[in-house]
């Protein structure tokens, strides 16, 4: 058994070799072995391609301003492991993650001498937060963010109130899918018999296959901008504000303090499930909960201003749609000046379309590389780009140290690409 923080992380981080184990059936034993934590939860299981993490912050930050306990499970960690299993806004303890092991651990070692096979890490961290919540801490709703797909995530075992699924778009298309279809039937697979979804999701093709899911689950779907709108009505210094309406309320006026349209249609999604805890599963949630909750959601490395002189924004947009997001951000609020990007990426991303959509609003990129077993190389990124415009770093401290240096004190800084590397830069950003 453990005794220390380092060799409980030691051991989870062990797993990692196994890589991505998709199923249930190592989930469905655990489960049982631990007399069914997940049937004892109240949980909002939250899946998409992006704006998950974002959609999740929403709602805990307005059920945390109405003194509701609750807990989340999200991926990956920015500065510390234990933010994957959060607490009424913090991150468990490190003697919690010791406990979690030394429950979890027994069983591991059971699976691996039978035919299901060792679990993965996933599985284990998964299986640490359900049992957590359910007999350690227990919460009074726990929201659950997706690892990949949906259909066979770990996660998929939950019995939620109701499921959201954020948006698809095309990403780990060589696990889920080369289609938007064929991502939006793994995506869906979260649907639950019975259980209302929320979706935010626009593509006709993909629209249909959660439309046919749900219909075949008898859920109901409560689709944006159909069931419930948000219209933008102008960008704050710090955020954005807009109007939302359903077919419970409306509200003239809500701010939020992230950049975006696309956290327009997040903050939107979260509202939805809000209202719907209201309505239907008896929670008694504030307007004033719900305003003060939305301005006051804080999500890292989502269009992060990390320094001033000249201005730093940190964003993990790690597929076409994310950056697409950042450039149109960046084009809207600082048209008139020059920016200047630092990107690092992961092999398995969908590189061209990124970086093309960066080259369109960058004055100069800086390609580098950074320390993760998946990371691309800064000559690789490199050699996909169509442009002259770009340098090549292996050490990306010393890449934002040059930029700066070529830097105008007007100009903006974006260091981008990847939550792993956004990670790592926001530790640097820390010390300085």
């Amino acid at each position: 058994m453990f005794t220390t923080y380092e060799e409980a992380i030691g051991w989870i981080h062990s797993r990692l070799r196994l890589g991505i184990k998709p199923g249930l059936q190592r989930m469905e034993w655990m489960m049982e072995k631990l007399n069914h934590p997940e049937r004892r939860l109240k949980v909002i299981h939250i899946g998409g391609t992006n704006g998950k993490g974002s959609t999740l912050a929403y709602i805990h930050s307005i059920l945390e301003a109405e003194g509701i306990m609750v807990g989340t499970f999200t991926s990956p960690y920015i500065e510390q492991f234990n933010e994957r299993i959060t607490l009424g806004g913090k991150p468990i303890s490190d003697k919690d993650i010791v406990q979690l092991v030394n429950d979890i651990y027994p069983l591991a070692v059971e699976l691996e001498g039978s035919e299901l096979g060792e679990p993965s890490e996933f599985e284990i961290i998964t299986t640490m937060a359900i049992h957590y919540f359910a007999h350690i801490e227990p919460v009074d709703i726990a929201l659950f963010e997706v690892g990949l797909g949906g259909r066979l995530d770990s996660t998929n075992v939950l019995h939620p109130l109701l499921s959201i699924i954020t948006n698809i778009g095309l990403d780990h298309t060589a696990i889920l899918g080369d289609t938007i279809e064929k991502i939006a039937s793994e995506k869906a697979g979260i649907i639950k018999p019975g259980t209302p979804i929320i979706t935010g999701v626009k593509q006709d093709e993909a629209v249909a296959v959660i439309e046919k899911t749900a219909k075949e689950k008898h859920a109901k779907v409560y689709q944006a901008n159909k069931q419930f709108q948000a219209e933008h009505i102008v960008s704050t210094e710090v955020g954005e504000a807009f109007s939302f309406q359903n077919t419970f309320r409306q509200r003239d006026y809500l701010e939020i303090s992230m950049s975006g349209v696309h956290q327009v249609e997040n903050a939107s999604l979260a509202l939805m499930a809000v209202d719907f805890l209201n309505q239907y599963f008896s929670f008694v949630i504030s307007e004033v909960s719900i305003e003060r909750g939305l301005k006051k959601m804080y999500w890292p490395g989502r269009f992060e201003r990390v320094a001033t002189a000249p201005l730093t924004i940190l964003d993990g947009a790690h597929n076409e749609e994310g950056m697409a997001a950042v450039c149109d951000e960046l084009e809207k609020r600082y048209q008139d000046r020059d920016i200047y990007f630092i990107f690092a990426a992961l092999k398995d991303k969908p590189l061209q379309g990124m970086i093309q959509r960066m080259e369109d609003c960058a004055k100069a990129i800086t390609f580098v590389g950074f320390d993760f077993p998946r990371a691309a190389t800064a000559e690789e990124l490199s050699a996909i780009s169509q442009k002259n415009h770009h340098l090549v770093t292996a050490d990306w401290q010393e890449a934002i140290k040059e930029t700066k240096e070529m830097m105008r004190e007007n100009d903006v800084l974006v260091i981008t690409g990847s939550l792993y590397f956004i990670s790592e830069v926001k530790r640097f950003f820390a010390h300085q």
